[in-house]
């Protein structure tokens, strides 16, 4: 898609690595985009901060203003966006924000998004949670960054035993609703001797050489919105283990050595079939779609159609 000279406003809670992506690929196609996050104090956020994020929103539209939309991302944005007067609103939601989490949560979002001029969702579990009209537009993957390797390269690199069965939980233990509990039981229960390592606060450019050094990625969530590390261990061909969460269905259906369980015993079963030999996955066939350059053309197919260009 060729290039298209807009300025547009982004809103976010707190950058992630796919939201800072979106803003790259968007600004190579001629978008230029200013970013505005919600402040933040030691404390966490207060009532207060968003009381700053709205009034600098209202300074940042009022005439003479040149840009051209706002984009909110993530659902509780979606009103500071839409209190601004002047500007069409494109509303992308996450996913977290209209899974039953919290019913306020839901709520906000859903009249958000029903009020928006267009609507994102960036998948087929998060479009089925909407009420509202929308396009779903999956959040790319760097298949650059993410792709596959040497696992012997990458496990020199990382200084990781050559020789180890080695099962990635790529999350923080404590974070309870990740399940720590469960991934150390499918990983002990499984007949193949293997060592559940869990890595998480590493620079994003690490990612793939943890990825390509492990031989299986588990993912035992209670719930997810994504998780977008699916995508990129899938990438990355490594074969996944995942509880029913978020998307995981959607990108592992039909791939070799990946496994979406309902239960503990399903959970096992799937891992010792990851790790009964070196072959890789075939994740590497789905990323056609998952691919920044098609995010981004999809996008601003979004913008100008708002924009009626």
């Amino acid at each position: 898609m060729a290039s298209t000279d807009l300025d547009v406003l982004q809103l976010v809670t707190t950058p992630r690595s796919f939201f800072d992506q979106q803003v790259r690929v968007l600004e190579e196609r001629g978008v230029r985009s200013t970013v505005v996050e919600v402040p933040r104090s030691e404390a966490g956020r207060r009532p207060s901060d968003f009381g700053r994020f709205y009034a600098r929103v209202l300074r940042e539209t009022a005439p003479p203003s040149g840009y051209d939309l706002v984009h909110a991302n993530y659902g509780l944005i979606g009103p500071f966006a839409l209190a601004q007067p002047t500007r069409p609103v494109v509303l992308t939601v996450w996913g977290s924000e209209v899974m039953g989490y919290s019913r306020r949560l839901d709520l906000i979002t859903q009249r958000a998004a029903e009020h928006s001029d267009a609507v994102i969702a960036p998948s087929k579990a998060v479009s089925r949670e909407l009420d509202a009209p929308h396009t779903v537009i999956p959040f790319g993957v760097d298949t650059g960054l993410f792709r596959p390797m040497d696992r012997s390269e990458a496990r020199e690199r990382l200084g990781w035993d050559a020789d180890a069965r080695i099962v990635l939980f790529p999350y923080d233990p404590v974070r309870e609703v990740k399940n720590h509990r469960l991934a150390k039981q499918v990983v002990e229960r499984a007949s193949v001797d293997a060592e559940l390592r869990t890595v998480s606060g590493l620079d994003y450019s690490e990612m793939p050489y943890v990825m390509n050094a492990s031989d299986a990625l588990l993912v035992t969530s209670d719930r997810e919105s994504g998780p977008m590390v699916i995508k990129e261990a899938a990438a990355c061909d490594l074969p996944v283990v995942s509880t029913d969460v978020g998307f995981a269905r959607e990108i592992l259906e039909g791939l070799h050595r990946c496994t979406v369980g309902d239960t503990e015993t399903e959970l096992v079963a799937g891992l010792e079939r990851a790790l009964d030999s070196d072959e890789r996955s075939n994740g590497r066939e789905v990323t056609d779609d998952l691919d920044l350059d098609r995010m981004g053309d999809r996008l601003l197919t979004v913008y100008t159609t708002v924009l009626d260009l």
